[in-house]
């Protein structure tokens, strides 16, 4: 008892008859365990920490008569095992963490007086498993008096026992177990569905098992756009279904659908679509499946435009208009492929703040046009997306109301953005060869040129700034090349005094100055 236990002990005497080991720290039951103790007919590991047990744990235990596992962490059991301990008459499970019992489980428990699965995680069970227990099978065999068979008691409350067509056959057995089976605890409740938490298994009456059958009040739907539209489907099934929407083969998303029971087999299933526009239109899919089968239904949903101004062909209103009133349009920014937005509408403040607003967009000669809705407190919406050189018309009003004088405006795109990137090269180009010109010495020249003293004055304040640095600027970085521009568009600025445009030849070098090196054009750039 409490002992620091990790596995069962490998030095048992043969002969002994009963091992109790308690609240140790035993995790498992490996193979061959009791291989050298066969005459061990009491086992009792109560409150271990064991979550595995082998198929061949119990092994050479012929003489096995009581094995108690209460508290353990055990989620399932291989009841195969009990093969090899056909004398089993006490199996205690309880306090542990099964959750199914297979059909067969009994099958290998012939001798069984007592079985504890109260107090574990199990939800259904079939009829079947009770059926192929031998102590069963012979309670219904008998002719002669009950007294001949041993009674065997069966514990199976405090289980989360879930009361629908699933349990159906195990809560008929339950109402008709009588001796030699005797149940410890008769009452067993029920702790799902909701409607059936707390209720006795014999006051509940559950149905037979049903394929999901779906259905729609109306499977083709026409509303106008900028509703909120709900789409319903209900579904007749047991066990209750699982239900979900699909759109363009696509699984929508969970925060729009509920999906509530309305009765004991009928469950109703709503998709929410907010705000509905034209793209929203198509077929939207409910399915419903549980472990008999699944069906669907489709619902077709069309979303029209709700109104239509005079302007616009096609359009025409779908509700009273909101009262307010004027829309100011005009264009923001506009590019290529797109422009930009902004209005302003003549309403009171308080409206303002609660107003939605109807965007209608699209080519100028269109019969129809696109809808868009903006919600109250925005005014400005950018239209992406647009072809080049192409005449659209945009118009913004109040929602419900017909644009008036002042609230389309017509647009024409701009060129393809290819022949804009090809002015910008040619613009660029222009710009380069203009600095290589500039850069190039022709400012010596007119330095050097014939001119007034005037004019000689300014210019060599410019011009010997060019020739110094010899070769160092020639191979000089491209910003001190581009300091020195201002100072080239300096020396064309050297005119003669009087309008005289008579020059002088250049000045030859003399013999003993070093002539400045050529200054190749691409250095300058």
């Amino acid at each position: 008892m409490s002992a620091l236990l990790r596995q069962i002990p490998a030095n048992i005497p043969q002969d002994i008859r009963k091992i109790r080991i308690e609240n140790s720290h035993l995790t498992e039951l490996p193979r061959g365990s009791f291989e050298n103790v066969s005459a061990l007919e009491y086992l009792w590991l109560n409150f271990n920490n064991i979550t595995v047990m082998h198929l061949k744990s119990l092994e050479y235990l012929p003489a096995l008569k009581e094995l108690r596992l209460q508290g353990n962490k055990l989620s399932s059991v291989p009841w195969t095992a009990f093969q090899d301990t056909p004398t089993l008459k006490i199996l205690d499970l309880k306090h542990n963490r099964l959750d199914v019992l297979p059909e067969h489980a009994l099958r290998y428990l012939p001798n069984l007086t007592y079985l504890d699965l109260s107090s574990n995680q199990l939800t259904i069970i079939s009829r079947d498993v009770f059926y192929n227990w031998p102590v069963y099978q012979r309670s219904q065999r008998t002719e002669g008096p009950l007294e001949a068979i041993s009674n065997a008691v069966l514990a199976l409350h405090d289980n989360p026992w879930i009361c629908d067509c699933r349990l159906r056959g195990f809560v008929q057995f339950i109402k008709s177990v009588g001796p030699p089976i005797i149940l410890m605890n008769s009452y067993l409740t029920c702790s799902g569905p909701k409607f059936r938490t707390g209720k006795f298994f014999h006051e509940v009456e559950l149905n037979s098992c049903t394929k999901p059958l779906t259905s729609a009040l109306d499977t083709n739907l026409t509303v106008p756009a900028g509703l909120n539209i709900t789409l319903t489907c209900f579904v007749q099934a047991s066990p209750s279904p699982a239900v979900w929407w699909t759109y363009a083969l696509k699984l929508l998303r969970a925060f729009n659908v509920s999906t509530e029971p309305i009765s004991e087999d009928t469950v109703r299933s709503e998709l929410l679509i907010p705000a509905a526009r034209p793209a929203d239109a198509g077929n939207y899919t409910c399915t419903a499946a549980n472990f008999l089968g699944n069906t669907s239904v489709a619902i077709n949903l069309r979303v029209v435009a709700p109104w239509a101004p005079s302007s616009v062909r096609g359009w025409e209103p779908a509700g009273p208009a909101e009262p307010g009133a004027h829309v100011e349009v005009r264009i923001a920014k506009q590019t290529v492929y797109g422009i930009t937005l902004e209005w302003f509408a003549a309403a009171a403040a308080a409206e303002q703040g609660e107003t939605w607003y109807t965007l209608l967009v699209g080519r100028y000669d269109a019969a129809q046009k696109d809808t868009i809705y903006i919600g109250p407190g925005v005014n400005t919406y950018s239209v992406t997306d647009l072809l080049p050189a192409t005449k659209y018309e945009v118009c913004v009003a109040v929602r419900n109301q017909a644009p008036r004088k002042g609230q389309c405006v017509v647009f024409v795109t701009g060129s393809d953005v290819s022949q804009m990137e090809q002015r910008e090269k040619l613009i660029h180009i222009v710009v380069i060869v203009c600095a290589m010109v500039l850069a190039v010495p022709a400012g010596m020249y007119a330095c050097t040129a014939e001119a007034l003293p005037g004019c000689l004055a300014r210019c060599p304040s410019a011009c010997p700034r060019r020739r110094r640095g010899g070769s160092a600027q020639a191979a000089g970085s491209k910003e001190s090349t581009l300091d020195s521009l201002p100072a080239g568009s300096e020396d064309g600025l050297c005119r003669p005094e009087g309008g005289r445009g008579a020059r002088r030849p250049p000045e030859r070098p003399e013999a003993g100055k070093a002539r400045p090196p050529h200054r190749n054009s691409a250095d300058l750039y």
